[in-house]
């Protein structure tokens, strides 16, 4: 497990008061390959129940959230758009919805996306090796302001389907029909709110449709540090994770909410 920095990080944001029982992870790649373990295991149990330990409502797979579409053959919800949609209203968990799922989604797209959320700034200040991002200390908010000035850009978003898609997650809080005007619209209304609320609700729905991962590995360690930047952003991770045990299960963190939903299963 030393080798599989996704799987750690997420049994690093297993409760603190889960004490039995505890989720094992496995990494299986992407999307696809998650999706195609998760029913191969099924068939191999169903194949021959008598001489399996698999219990199959305990089988769980955690996918990344993207803008392509990935489709799901026998399952109760036909595509990852439609398990986001089912899971997710306005960047919180639908919390009557939850126990429905065996095949989570993220919220927000990739795992990366978890590790710069607006809560985590006490971490990056408080990190005995200070993170810095482009030659300076970690601050969140540039950061946004950077994954923003993708969007008229990325060509994840030439797509017009990936477009409408796009629109559609965040448009309870940014009213736009026009994927030209949403970079300076959304960092518009980010430069002027004063409402907190509103600012992260912002940030959450930019994470929706813009990938953190390329600003993610921008963080480096500071200069004193003589370690690998892989593995301090690796070491970095596990303390977010800490962090994520620590919290109490809400349908804003998507995480926690995950977990306790877990726990009912044990």
């Amino acid at each position: 497990m030393d080798k599989m920095p996704d799987a750690n990080f997420y049994k690093a944001c297993v409760p603190t008061w889960w004490r039995q029982k505890r989720p094992e992870f496995f990494n299986c790649g992407d999307r696809a390959s998650v999706i195609n373990t998760y029913f191969n295991l099924l068939r191999l149990h169903n194949h021959d129940t008598t001489n399996s330990y698999l219990d199959p409502d305990r089988l769980f797979a955690m996918i990344d959230l993207d803008l392509h579409l990935q489709k799901i053959d026998d399952y109760i919800f036909p595509d990852t758009e439609a398990i986001f949609c089912n899971l997710y209203e306005k960047s919180e968990v639908r919390s009557q919805n939850a126990a429905l799922h065996r095949i989570w989604i993220t919220g927000l797209i990739h795992k990366e996306a978890y590790f710069i959320t607006p809560e985590l700034q006490s971490i990056f200040d408080d990190y005995p090796h200070p993170p810095m991002y482009q030659d300076n200390p970690v601050e969140l908010n540039s950061i946004y302001m950077d994954i923003a000035d993708k969007i008229s850009s990325d060509p994840d978003l030439k797509n017009n389907l990936n477009i409408q898609r796009a629109l559609d997650r965040i448009n309870h809080c940014l009213n736009c029909t026009d994927l030209d005007k949403l970079q300076d619209l959304w960092k518009t209304e980010f430069k002027n709110t004063s409402d907190e609320m509103c600012k992260q609700q912002l940030i959450m729905a930019l994470l929706t449709i813009e990938k953190a991962k390329d600003s993610w590995v921008k963080i480096k360690p500071p200069v004193d540090w003589s370690g690998n930047d892989r593995v301090f952003r690796e070491q970095l991770s596990l303390e977010i994770g800490r962090f994520y045990s620590e919290q109490s299960s809400d349908v804003k963190s998507h995480l926690p909410f995950f977990f306790n939903t877990l726990h009912e299963f044990v």
